[in-house]
């Protein structure tokens, strides 16, 4: 990446969650095997599809093995190893379409299709640098858009705004390491997502920062030292991410990781939630959410379940 980089050859890249499976394109040939989309760019024409009723039916993972992760997090939340965890399980999907159709008929600032492996379709941006200048926006905080005064409660539950403090301190402290001048431009906006289940709201924030002139060639450099992305992991990171293996015990593989692409000059990239993937014709869908030691297990449990959706426009 910092070769291309050097260069200002654009390239197309793929990161998962432990960084053992990076993959990386020029734009021209991601097109034989990632499809993709952001809000700028694309490497696909868009195919007119007829409409067909979704199907799809949740099997989430089971409640006593999400209690037993949850107890194991507390613990450690409790004796100060953490601050905040991202807990993610898997849930076991039936549908009548495939990874294709899926791709196809959903609606999101960014879609992914790993052929044959994967379809994501996510809400989140993990960095973007325009003009030197670098971002990151991390998503912290979901509620039922349909409850009465949602937004109103998202904004005032306690639990909620110690996590998205945390995540604002930690992406800011991230940024710090690449970036001068690093500050909080917006803070704690909502976005609104409607999917095939459920209307929800989202709350982020956005952290800036000015990376220096020659940063196109140490744009390796600089994903590498922002990941696993800290939203998707928590605080302090390198503890935290032990933490997480230790109680998740399942492969997130290139669920939380990254995708992005670079122009030349500018990258865009998203955080890899919303997450389909395939193996042996097995449809599992990959979600979680943000454990803090206020956090409830039950409310919890079923935010997870709930973030197993299709996004619709």
């Amino acid at each position: 990446m910092n070769e291309l980089g050097k260069s200002k050859t654009p390239f197309v890249f793929l990161i998962d969650f432990d960084f053992q499976k990076p993959l990386i394109w020029n734009w021209e040939e991601s097109r034989t095997n990632i499809l993709w989309q952001t809000p700028k760019w694309s490497n696909f024409t868009t195919k007119t599809q007829e409409p067909k009723d979704l199907k799809w039916k949740v099997h989430p993972v089971y409640y006593g093995r999400y209690k037993k992760a949850f107890e194991l997090v507390q613990k450690h939340l409790h004796n100060g190893d953490s601050y905040l965890l991202n807990l993610t399980m898997p849930s076991d999907i039936e549908t009548n379409h495939s990874l294709d159709e899926i791709f196809s008929i959903s609606h999101s600032p960014y879609k992914v299709m790993l052929k044959d492996q994967f379809v994501c379709f996510s809400p989140e941006i993990f960095i973007r640098i325009e003009e030197g200048k670098i971002s990151s926006f991390p998503m912290k905080g979901t509620i039922d858009a349909t409850l009465e005064n949602a937004a109103f409660i998202l904004k005032n539950n306690t639990k909620e705004l110690a996590e998205h403090n945390t995540i604002v301190d930690l992406i800011r402290n991230d940024l710090s390491m690449v970036a001068d001048h690093v500050q909080v431009k917006k803070y704690r906006y909502l976005d609104h997502i409607k999917s095939n289940r459920n209307e929800l709201l989202q709350m982020s924030s956005q952290i800036t920062g000015e990376l220096p002139d020659n940063y196109y060639e140490n744009i390796g450099s600089i994903i590498g030292s922002l990941l696993p992305a800290g939203s998707v992991s928590g605080a302090p990171k390198k503890k935290t991410v032990e933490i997480i293996k230790e109680a998740e015990k399942y492969d997130r593989g290139y669920y939380t990781g990254i995708f992005g692409v670079f122009d030349g000059s500018n990258l865009d990239s998203c955080v890899l939630i919303r997450y389909l993937e395939q193996e042996n014709n097995k449809l599992t869908f990959k979600s979680g959410g943000g454990i803090t030691f206020q956090s409830n297990c039950e409310q919890e449990y079923e935010e997870l379940v709930k973030k197993v959706y299709v996004p619709f426009a």
